[in-house]
């Protein structure tokens, strides 16, 4: 025979008979934060309930960096099970937040009564279960609650022993149930087992136009190189195109040994100026500026000016070194060494990059190297950096950048960081979770309507929304993609208007873009001919087939356009014609409403129906409505979901249509 099982007193009022499960968001576990933007509401939900069919409550808590203790936010039920809360994001920097949940006695027992006293039945003895309620609540409060308690509790003896049904005056009052609910037993709660956290980033984290320029290319004399003063010069052309960001390469000395020449060449001329990810000379290292480009305060007056005109700087953060670097004298620990005794170079084999060493990042002097790599970055947030694109991210430890960016984030909550990282999909995901603010996507290489449509739906409307902030890049210095190469102005005008407005954040490697630099090292690479990343170039900007012109509509269309501005309600609309792609992005209220259509061939007109799924646009399944093409001040009037489009590249192969009720 079994012994029988004992419940202590002690048991019983620990018992926590609240379930809280599948709490949304959290990201693995909540091993990782989830992202936000300044300003923003995080909408919370998870599956509360308990045995029997008491009434319950809940609330979701939250604190900000600067927050001594927890707020709270009532929950409410939405459907089975299902609850939801919300709270404001008024502080950048790390945030965290739980759920708590209770059984509401009161609640309960204010019920109760009222279906007991109206099928008839004798309440006198539920009466002064309630007055037992409302006293233990009584007993837990002080001052003026207490006492306020502790009267309510003898009005409802007194009502048991006179009209019981007065007392469901009492019962029904809201103000009372908050009090008691106040004051209740906290021991009983059921907490979540975990307190997740969301990383608060500024608005150019979710809403930015980026423009990548090499500063020593900025010229109108082929025979110097350009300097941050010319640069100055420069700004005026970005900022009127509606850019946001100038991003910078690399802006230190270039190493000598090993230089790279023109195209790549591994035997460079006297006057070939180098890669500038190639690091470190006898002038300096990470922490100094090419002295060709000029000097700090030269930068410094670069910056200034840049404000001035509504533009933030990114620098380039590459972790590697030319030969030359003073690392590579001082700290060799810091590097791998081949068997014969020489320093390992970067290699993605067949590719041999020479002229840059790697650092060995599992050395037994790890700790000192990541000390001085962090002391690179806060080095620059010193002289005003606040954006940094972030070189290869995905070929040093995950480990390393987890640690760098929360303890540079910590003190600078509003840097931002973008992960170049064309790697893996996994790997990708993961630098995200880990901390980077941005990250480059296969953009560049998804160029079907099936494709885009797959991997946008991806990254908006599944989980990795949540973590991973995706920036559209049409081209790099690294990437001129077949599509590019072979479709002529059509294909930069599309993929520009893609980028534009799948995403939210995109940018462009100019002047090559505008001027639809499209001439690979050779078939079948991705190599720019005569690229910048050995060579100074000078551009023609005044040329009048540039895009400079379409650039500066479209971003002041991203600009008017609030639903331009976020990517989470990015949705696909079928068509009949695969040439063709059709998506929208509205806002929460629809006030803005957002459709384009890109023909994704430019070589030859295509037309077909677009199915348009009005719901997205809250329009009926008969109902008119006016469509007005952004790009060309253009106004149709559609009907219902299906409608008829047609794109000729040769003249513009896309419509953005902003959508609007007749009426």
């Amino acid at each position: 025979m079994n012994a029988p099982i004992i419940v202590t007193e002690r048991c019983v009022r620990t018992l926590r008979r609240v379930v809280i499960e599948h709490l949304e968001p959290e990201i693995d576990g909540g091993k990782f934060p989830i992202k936000r933007i300044l300003g923003e509401r995080v909408r919370v939900l998870a599956d509360i309930y308990a045995d029997g069919h008491d009434a319950l409550r809940a609330a979701l808590l939250h604190r900000g960096p600067h927050d001594v203790g927890w707020l709270e936010e009532e929950m409410h039920l939405i459907e089975n099970d299902r609850w939801e809360g919300s709270f404001p994001l008024e502080v950048l920097g790390r945030h965290l937040y739980t759920v708590l949940a209770w059984i509401d006695e009161f609640q309960s027992w204010s019920v109760d009564l009222k279906k007991r006293a109206d099928a008839g039945q004798d309440i006198s003895v539920d009466v002064l279960v309630g007055a037992g309620i409302v006293q233990a609540a009584a007993d837990r409060a002080s001052g003026a609650d207490s006492k306020l308690l502790s009267d309510t509790s003898r009005q409802l003896r007194e009502a048991a022993k006179g009209d019981p049904t007065s007392a469901l005056r009492i019962a029904q009052s809201p103000d009372l149930g908050r009090l008691v609910n106040q004051n209740r037993d906290v021991t009983v709660d059921s907490r979540y087992d975990r307190e997740l956290a969301i990383t608060v980033d500024p608005e150019k984290a979710r809403f930015s136009a980026w423009y990548e320029m090499f500063p020593r290319s900025c010229i109108t004399d082929p025979r110097r190189h350009g300097t941050f003063r010319d640069c100055v010069d420069r700004l005026g052309y970005i900022a009127g195109m509606g850019f946001d960001i100038l991003y910078l390469p690399p802006i230190h000395p270039i190493g000598r040994t090993e230089r790279k020449g023109r195209n790549n060449f591994t035997s460079p001329m006297p006057e070939d100026v180098g890669s500038p990810w190639a690091i470190g000379a006898k002038e300096g290292g990470h922490k100094a500026i090419h002295a060709e480009l000029g000097t700090l305060d030269d930068f410094k007056f670069l910056q200034g000016k840049a404000r001035e005109l509504g533009l933030d700087i990114a620098l380039d953060i590459a972790f590697q070194c030319s030969p030359d670097h003073a690392y590579v004298r001082q700290h060799r620990e810091w590097f791998r060494e081949r068997p014969d005794g020489t320093v390992q170079y970067a290699e993605n084999p067949p590719k041999k990059y020479q002229d840059i060493y790697p650092f060995n990042f599992e050395s037994e002097n790890a700790q000192e190297l990541w000390e001085e790599l962090k002391s690179i970055v806060l080095y620059w947030i010193d002289q005003g950096v606040r954006i940094f694109r972030v070189d290869n991210p995905h070929t040093k430890p995950f480990a390393f950048w987890e640690w760098l960016i929360a303890d540079v984030k910590r003190d600078y909550p509003e840097v931002i960081f973008l992960s170049e990282a064309f790697t893996r999909p996994k790997v990708m995901y993961r630098l995200a979770k880990l901390g980077f603010t941005q990250s480059y996507t296969y953009f560049a290489w998804k160029n079907s309507s099936w494709e885009l449509t797959q991997y946008f739906t991806e990254l908006t409307q599944t989980e990795v929304s949540e973590y991973f902030r995706p920036n559209l890049w049409p081209n790099t210095p690294d990437i001129l993609n077949a599509y590019l190469q072979k479709g002529g102005r059509p294909a930069f005008v599309s993929r520009l208007i893609l980028a534009a407005t799948l995403g939210a954040s995109y940018g462009i490697y100019g002047p090559a873009f505008e001027l639809f630099e499209n001439r690979p090292v050779r078939e079948g690479s991705e190599e720019y001919l005569d690229s910048e990343k050995y060579q100074i170039r000078m551009w023609d900007i005044n040329n009048p087939n540039s895009l400079r012109d379409l650039i500066t509509h479209v971003n002041g269309i991203r600009r008017s356009s609030p639903a331009l501005q976020a990517d989470k309600r990015l949705r696909f609309h079928p068509l009949d014609n695969p040439q063709l792609i059709a998506y929208s992005k509205t806002t929460d209220d629809s006030s803005d409403m957002i459709l384009t259509v890109v023909n994704l061939d430019p070589h030859n007109t295509q037309s077909g129906w677009v199915n348009v799924r009005v719901e997205e646009f809250r329009l009926g399944s008969q109902e008119s409505y006016q469509v007005h093409d952004l790009l060309t001040d253009v106004r149709y009037v559609w009907h219902g979901s299906r409608n008829y489009v047609q794109l000729d590249p040769s003249i513009l192969p896309a419509h953005i249509l902003r959508v609007r009720p007749i009426g």
